[in-house]
C-alpha cells in the first residue's frame, strides 16, 4: 500500500464509500427500536467486479442478501460461500462503477499502529459509523461461542459492536488489514478482526473450488516464554506450549499431548501459536509436517498428516 493519508477524516472519506450495509432476512418494525435491528450487518467491496467480504455469522445459511450502498444504490447480492472457522464469507454483486477500498493483503500491522473500524453500528438511518483504536496484539486465538477456536485475530480497543461486524478495519494508508467481527464473547475495551490475508485466501478458495479446505493441526497452544518456563518449571524456555488438542484433529492422531512443547515445524523454530498458524496456511491438506517436541524433558520427533478443517 502506498497511500497515506494525512487524518482519520481522509482514510473515512476514501474508505466509507466501499462499506455496504447488507440485510440478511426481512426486518419487522418492532425491532427497529433496537440499537442494532437484528439481521443487518457490514460488508466491504474490495474488488471493481463486484466481490464484497464479510462474515460468515452474518449469512450463514442465506444464499442471497439486500446490499445497501451509502450512495443509496441497492442489490440483491449472491452469498458465493465463506469458511465459518474463520468467520469471513464472500458476496457478489453486478460489477461496473463501484466504490472499492483496497485489500492490503500482505500487510503486518504492529501493535500501537492507529486501527480504524467502519460499519453500520446503529442500524439503517445512521449511515457508516466510525470508531478509532490501535491494534493493540496480532495473531490472538479466541474461542467463540460454537467452541471453536478463531485463529489469528487481530485485536483493537477499536469499539466492534453489532451491526458494524463484517466491515473493514483500516490503518492510516487506507488499506484493509481486517475484517471486524463480533462473532466472540464481548469483553471490555476488546475487540478483534479476522486478518486481510486470511479473508484473502477465503476468498481465492471460494473462487477457484467453491469451498475453503483449510488444513488442521487442531490445538491451541500459548507462547512458552521464559516467564512462563520458569513459574511452570518448563524445558525449553521458548516455543509453543500445547493446552489443549481438537478431537479427531490431525494433532489428536498423532499422539500430540496438552503439555508438549513445539519447539520446531519442518526445520523453522516455533516461538508462538502464531508461528504455527503461519506454517500451517502455507501447507495444503495432506501435507505431513515434521515437529520437533520436548515432551518430559527430552525432545522427540513426530510426522503429522494434516486433515481438512471441518466445515461444522
Amino acid at each position: 500500500m502506498e497511500a497515506i493519508y494525512r487524518s482519520l477524516t481522509d482514510v473515512v472519506e476514501a474508505v466509507g464509500p466501499a462499506v455496504a450495509q447488507l440485510i440478511v432476512r426481512p426486518t419487522g418494525f418492532e425491532e427497529y427500536l433496537e440499537a442494532c435491528p437484528r439481521g443487518l450487518g457490514s460488508g466491504v467491496i474490495f474488488d471493481e467486479r463486484g466481490y464484497i467480504l464479510t462474515n460468515h455469522h452474518i449469512v450463514r445459511g442465506s444464499r442471497s442478501v439486500g446490499v445497501v450502498l451509502p450512495d443509496g444504490r441497492s442489490y440483491q447480492g449472491e452469498v458465493l460461500g465463506g469458511d465459518r472457522r474463520c468467520d469471513i464469507a464472500l458476496v457478489h454483486i453486478p460489477g461496473g462503477e463501484l466504490p472499492v477500498a483496497p485489500l492490503d493483503h500482505s500487510a503486518q500491522p504492529k501493535a500501537g499502529e492507529i486501527a480504524i473500524a467502519i460499519g453500520n453500528a446503529l442500524g439503517p438511518e445512521i449511515g457508516p459509523t466510525v470508531s478509532v483504536g490501535v491494534i493493540s496484539a496480532r495473531a490472538r486465538p479466541v474461542r467463540e461461542p460454537g467452541g471453536g477456536v478463531i485463529n489469528g485475530l487481530l485485536q483493537t480497543d477499536a469499539s466492534i459492536n453489532p451491526g458494524n461486524s463484517g466491515g473493514p478495519l483500516v490503518t492510516l494508508n487506507g488499506g484493509i488489514v481486517g475484517i471486524s467481527t463480533d462473532a466472540i464473547p464481548s469483553r471490555q475495551g476488546v475487540g478483534f478482526a479476522v486478518g486481510a490475508g486470511t479473508a484473502r485466501a477465503v476468498f481465492d478458495a471460494v473462487l477457484s473450488s467453491g469451498h475453503v479446505a483449510r488444513p488442521w493441526l487442531g490445538i491451541i497452544a500459548i507462547a512458552a516464554n521464559p516467564a512462563l518456563a520458569a513459574n511452570l518449571g518448563l524445558t525449553p524456555k521458548t516455543g509453543a506450549l500445547v493446552v489443549q488438542i481438537e478431537d479427531d484433529s490431525s494433532a489428536y492422531f498423532a499422539n500430540i499431548q496438552a503439555g508438549d512443547i513445539i519447539v520446531s515445524m519442518d526445520g523453522a523454530p516455533v516461538a508462538s501459536s502464531a508461528d504455527i498458524q503461519r506454517e500451517i496456511t502455507h501447507r495444503r491438506v495432506g501435507d505431513k509436517v515434521h515437529l520437533a517436541i520436548w515432551r518430559g524433558g527430552k525432545e522427540m520427533a513426530l510426522a503429522v498428516g494434516l486433515k481438512e478443517l471441518p466445515l461444522h
